[in-house]
Parts: structure tokens; sequence; C-alpha cells
């Protein structure tokens, strides 16, 4: 079967989001152009990851031009997208590789997140060998979302990305893991409480 490819060089909306209450939530990607919706699901530390390296790329490319590259220091106010993800959420695949790049002659920015792959076997050199022969098969590789975006709408995507992920449940002061709302067994402690 050829390889399916999810292809926006225009989105009208390219976001971060979830799906569910926190410490259950889905993390997905979702790209919107002339009523066309894809959603892929990933995991928050991807997303998370992805964010991080959006704003880096796009601090290099400004670096490396010497500042004239059309892409703002802070994600415009103007461009903010607080809604949901658009509804019905339908996970096409969930994502297990992501790549960016910086299109120079077209000044955007390029987001692929590939499918997960899982490849059976038995020695561990000749699974990596099979599962990147497999990722660089443009042909019959695995599904694809490509997603082209201008230095503004990059800085956007992440700003939010980094707003979805923070809005999870909050820290403990102690041990940095996520609170429960039944309630949170900190490795801190070690087992006693803290004393006033």
């Amino acid at each position: 079967m050829p390889r399916q490819v999810f292809f926006f060089e225009h989105p009208d909306r390219f976001v971060a989001g979830t799906v569910g209450q926190p410490g259950q939530r889905t993390f997905f990607l979702q790209a919107t152009a002339s009523g066309r919706t894809t959603s892929v699901a990933l995991e928050k530390t991807q997303v998370a990851a992805l964010a991080e390296r959006v704003d880096e790329l796009l601090d290099e490319v400004v670096r490396r031009s010497g500042g004239s590259a059309p892409v703002p220091a802070v994600a415009p106010a103007e461009l903010a997208d607080t809604a949901p993800l658009d509804v019905p959420v339908e996970e096409e695949f969930r994502v297990g590789t992501m790549a960016l790049a910086w299109d120079g002659a077209h000044e955007r920015m390029v987001i692929e997140a590939q499918a997960l792959v899982e490849i059976a076997g038995e020695d561990e050199d000749d699974l990596e060998a099979a599962e990147e022969e497999m990722l660089q098969d443009d042909e019959n590789g695995p599904p694809l979302l490509r997603v082209l975006l201008t230095g503004a709408q990059a800085r956007s995507f992440a700003k939010r990305a980094l707003d979805v992920v923070s809005a999870g449940r909050p820290p403990c002061p102690l041990c940095s893991l996520p609170l429960d709302p039944e309630g949170h067994v900190c490795p801190r402690q070690n087992g006693y409480r803290r004393s006033a």
C-alpha cells in the first residue's frame, strides 16, 4: 500500500491540544485547511520537545539571518489560538518520529510527524536497520503528517503547545511529579510527613 501523506502547505490552523481530564489527557497535533482536518496522537513529552525545538530553530534562523528573517521574537497576539480542538477528533495515527526544518527558499518551517513503527525481530542492530529503512521509504513508509508554517505561525504553535503541556496537574513542590486529585505519594518524603 502506498504511503499516506497528510500534507498541509497553507494550514488555516495547526495546534497542539488535548482530550480528557488532567492526568488522563490524550495529546494531539491537529492541522486544518479548506475544511479538511487531520489529528494525530502523541505523548505529552513529544509535544513539549517539539514546541521547544520549534522555538530553538526559529531563534537560530533569526540569529543566522542577522534579524532579517520574517520570524517574530515572540508569538504575535493576533495569532493566539485558544480554541479547543476541532471535533470530532479522529486519530489518524500515533506519532513515533518527528522532524523539523527551516525552508529558507520559501521562508517556512517544515514540521513532520511520522507514525509509530513496530518491527518484530531478535537482534537490536537488525531492528534499528529495518526501522531506519522503513522510515526512509518515501513510497511505502508509515503515514506522515507534513505541515508548512510561517515564522509567526510556528511561534504561535510553540506558545500554545507549551501552554497546553503546562495546563495539566500542578507539580508537587518537593518532587515536581504531578499531584493527583486523589492524593500523592511523594518519593522525596520517604514515607514521612514533613514537619512544619
